[in-house]
């Protein structure tokens, strides 16, 4: 039998799976630019986001063909590391496709009892968010706080007390590297465990965090903590603390950002009782946020205990918060809605949290709406671009079971809402048991702490239309 000719035959010479999976990069890639498309800038090594421009809502989209393709499941985790065709490939090992499916089918999920959506009676008088934390700690801290969700859909479940001892503990370890009262401490942490305990740490010590973005990709950690230089040196940061291959660019950091001193890992603070506690006061600061930068470059918004407080209650008070009520979410915690809105509220109230991470949503986007199902979640908040995932990339069988009636309160906000997605997703979704006032368009901002406006529980989806023609004529 003669040889294949390299020169003629070459697509002989590579795998089958290469070159199944280039074809269905290419397709993407078409879709994605149109007549700018240049088939042969799609090869193993180029780079999805800087090369071929895909965003993380095309590489998600991207996995998600790769997997009906192949008839596998990848693991989760390559959703945030996958920079390349070779990452993928690497993924699609026969091997690694076994363990990814072991992994996810062999771990399961215990719903939330009801003990833990009982929700205790905050005192009207605490006046910061240490003292609502204490508090709950204090009169209720066997109770589940948080439930963090792995790429597994495992879960690991922290009570009030658990939270307040582990953030004591750190807090008395920034004492003795020489945070004090004022200063301001940078988290650039995943959603975990050890986002949660720092976050409180900071405030126990009364310093200030400020919440920045963590890279998906470990690859891109350097130039993505150059962006957010600015930041830190906008916001006279202290210290920074982050994941493993940060450290090894502090040099680089502490070029760039004169005032900063530390750039820890969570396990390399020392844990130590934190003594004396310092009370913070209802107008010290209690976060440093940043804006998106969505129409300029990002700048600070200062917010005290009482801000946070007052809008807090003042979100609780519109959705008539209960004793049973449960949040579901997968926000960043960097940003205010995922931050303020998804967590800080809910543990003022003392209403339980089962979080997952944003890259597990962009790798499955049904176990979203699978957590509202298995924990009775009553509410939950995302991006129009989520609910619109939901309703043109989930297949019927992955919705197989779900049962979305527990839901009262699903907003939508961060970004434009666009009504043709919420009419879809309620239509969709009813068959599951989605109440149709359960969608609620939502308006906030950073510059207000988070929320503005809030539509009254069960109304739904209100649309009113503003001719802007007759308006310019007046």
């Amino acid at each position: 039998m003669p040889l294949p000719n390299l020169q003629t035959d070459g697509a002989l010479a590579q795998p089958a799976t290469e070159q199944r999976l280039l074809a269905v990069i290419r397709e993407l890639a078409k879709e994605l630019q149109g007549t700018a498309y240049e088939p042969d800038r799609v090869t193993l090594t180029a780079r999805f986001e800087s090369e071929l421009g895909f965003d993380s809502l095309a590489r998600a989209e991207l996995l998600s063909r790769v997997e009906q393709a192949f008839g596998v499941q990848l693991p989760v985790d390559i959703f945030a590391r996958g920079g390349c065709a070779n990452d993928v490939l690497h993924a699609l090992n026969p091997i690694d496709q076994t363990r990814a499916i072991q992994k996810a089918t062999l771990v399961t999920v215990e719903p939330a009892g009801r003990s833990d959506a009982r929700a205790a009676n905050t005192p009207a008088a605490i006046a910061t968010l240490c003292e609502a934390l204490q508090w709950h700690a204090a009169h209720a801290g066997e109770r589940t706080h948080l439930v963090l969700i792995d790429d597994s859909l495992a879960e690991t479940r922290i009570t009030y007390d658990e939270l307040h001892r582990e953030a004591m503990q750190i807090a008395g370890g920034l004492r003795l590297i020489g945070i004090g009262q004022g200063d301001t401490v940078a988290l650039m942490l995943p959603t975990s465990r050890d986002y949660f305990v720092c976050f409180l740490a900071i405030l126990l010590r009364n310093a200030i965090p400020v919440p920045l973005y963590p890279p998906a990709r470990l690859q891109a950690l350097q130039e993505h903590v150059a962006r957010n230089a600015a930041i830190l040196a906008n916001a006279q940061v202290k210290a920074l603390i982050s994941f493993d291959k940060a450290v090894a660019i502090a040099q680089l950091l502490a070029w760039r950002v004169p005032q900063l001193r530390h750039v820890l890992l969570p396990q390399q603070i020392r844990r130590t009782p934190l003594d004396p506690v310092v009370a913070a006061q209802p107008a010290d600061v209690a976060l440093l946020q940043y804006t998106s930068g969505s129409t300029g470059d990002p700048k600070g918004v200062t917010l005290t205990h009482a801000n946070l407080l007052a809008n807090i209650r003042a979100m609780g008070d519109r959705i008539c918060v209960t004793a049973h009520d449960v949040m579901i979410s997968w926000l960043p915690l960097y940003h205010d809605m995922g931050l303020i809105g998804a967590w800080l509220a809910p543990l003022y109230y003392g209403v339980p949290v089962v979080i997952a991470s944003p890259i597990t949503f962009l790798a499955r986007p049904s176990s979203w709406l699978r957590l509202i199902d298995q924990y009775r979640g009553t509410l939950t908040a995302a991006p129009n671009f989520a609910y619109d995932r939901c309703v043109r990339h989930l297949r019927n069988d992955e919705l197989a079971g779900i049962d979305l009636s527990s839901l009262r309160f699903s907003f939508c906000g961060a970004e434009p809402v666009n009504q043709n997605t919420m009419r879809a997703f309620v239509t969709r979704f009813g068959r599951h048991g989605l109440h149709p006032g359960a969608i609620a368009p939502v308006y906030g901002l950073a510059e207000n702490t988070l929320a503005v406006t809030f539509p009254p529980p069960g109304r739904g989806l209100h649309t009113d239309r503003v001719v802007r023609a007759a308006l310019d004529t007046q």
